[in-house]
């Protein structure tokens, strides 16, 4: 897992311009108004041969200056928890506020390195001024224009320089399962009821687990590493800053994961979220299965009921129905341990291989039943394929023109492998070479 580094400060000091200069992109919306960054942002930058992810943690103030206070201790209080380095942003065009006395005062007591970073610092006058900041109590400050990238490389070599020492993580085979969703669907309930005792605590007040927690799962003689990443959600004024942590802990725990169990709320729905991490799930080549919690509370349960809830899934959710779905309830038991059984089945179809003769054997099959279209009056042609990965599956194919290949004819060799092979719950790649 890559160091975590948080920018946080008052609004309006160039937070989001700096997360823009060290991702190297303009992710971040930038603007001279307060509260214009109302949308979490989360990138990777690299450094003097480190790599570290950046937070920007500007968003949403109200106007009420008490409130303001609040809010801006929230989002530190999120960055320390979450972050390996913080730096402290304040604004040497505007000088010392209360709010950054307020923010000041939180970072200093934490033990958690801060690096005070005056912006704006465009010219040698401003540079100079920016020693007033020495007033917030921090032996040393980094005086940088994020605009100009005056000051970025000194900044970038002591932050890189602060950060924890990589660690090798330790080789396991035990596969790893995250349990992850919106918060309240019953995560931690489900994760409960499968260890059959409190492992972690279980209430109906979103954002009770404030982090990640691994558990060992033995099921039928094969163990599991169980990932719980129960939400978070807390004080109505600044919950977008702790939703916002918790979807990176969510995007952290499918990077590890091989099969990331999507928990819904049967009573609910399908939201964007939720395809949002299915998404996630899909471009990070993870198993994938999906498990309606709260079935028990399902009125009128017919033997269709499941296959429409499937339906409307699917139907919210394109091209995700190779994906399973499970219904349990969480409280009551039911159908827990299917749940592991599906996964595990997910597992084993990640390992799928499909020998070169095979493969080619199969395209020519379904080449003949469907002809590949001409381009520019040539005919395209798929000369060989071959699977040059498993966990996930990876399949390379050899062509005359793949740049002409139309992403239609993909989905048709994509859905004729699942129909041949099956590979239920898991994404396949297909890339296409010139030969």
């Amino acid at each position: 897992m890559l160091p975590v580094v948080s920018i946080v400060g008052r609004p309006n000091v160039g937070k989001s311009t700096i997360f823009n200069r060290l991702v190297g992109s303009r992710k971040a919306i930038v603007d001279d108004e307060y509260g214009v960054t109302r949308d979490r942002h989360y990138g990777e930058s690299f450094w003097n041969g480190r790599r570290f992810n950046v937070i920007d943690t500007g968003g949403y103030l109200p106007d009420a200056t008490d409130v303001v206070v609040e809010g801006i201790r929230e989002q530190v209080h999120i960055a320390i928890e979450e972050s390996d380095v913080i730096l402290f942003v304040v604004d040497t065009e505007g000088g010392i506020t209360s709010l950054d006395k307020a923010v000041a005062e939180l970072l200093r007591k934490q033990d958690k390195p801060v690096l005070l970073v005056p912006n704006k610092a465009d010219n040698d006058e401003r540079t100079l001024n920016a020693t007033e900041f020495y007033e917030l109590g921090f032996e040393e400050l980094y005086p940088i224009s994020a605009i100009n990238g005056r000051g970025t490389g000194d900044l970038l070599d002591e932050l890189v320089s602060r950060l924890p020492e990589e660690k090798e993580e330790p080789e396991t085979t035990t596969p790893k399962l995250a349990v992850v969703g919106r918060p309240n669907v019953g995560k931690s309930s489900f994760i409960n009821a499968l260890l059959n005792h409190e492992r972690c605590i279980v209430t109906d007040i979103p954002g009770t687990t404030r982090d990640s927690i691994n558990s060992k799962l033995t099921y039928e003689g094969k163990d599991y590493i169980l990932i719980d990443t129960a939400g978070l959600r807390k004080r109505r004024k600044v919950k977008e800053n702790v939703e916002f942590y918790s979807t990176v802990r969510t995007d952290r725990a499918i990077k590890e994961c091989d099969v990331a169990i999507l928990m819904l709320d049967a009573m609910r729905g399908f939201e964007a979220q939720d395809k949002h991490i299915l998404r996630e799930a899909e471009k990070y080549n993870k198993g994938i299965v999906i498990v309606l919690n709260k079935w028990d509370l399902v009125p009128d349960k017919d033997t269709n009921i499941h296959r429409e809830f499937e339906e409307y899934i699917y139907s919210r959710a394109p091209m995700m129905e190779y994906v399973p779905i499970v219904s349990i309830s969480a409280l009551n038991g039911q159908r827990i341990h299917k749940v592991i059984t599906v996964a595990d089945r997910v597992l084993e179809e990640r390992k799928k291989k499909i020998s070169t003769p095979e493969l080619n054997d199969f395209i020519g099959r379904i080449l003949k039943e469907k002809p590949l279209p001409i381009r520019r009056r040539v005919p395209l042609k798929i000369k060989y394929g071959t699977q040059v990965k498993t966990s996930p599956p990876v399949f390379k194919f050899f062509m005359n023109i793949p740049e002409e290949l139309p992403a239609n004819y993909r989905r048709y060799i994509e859905n004729k492998i699942r129909e041949e092979y099956g590979f239920e719950g898991v994404p396949i790649t297909m890339t296409f070479k010139k030969k």
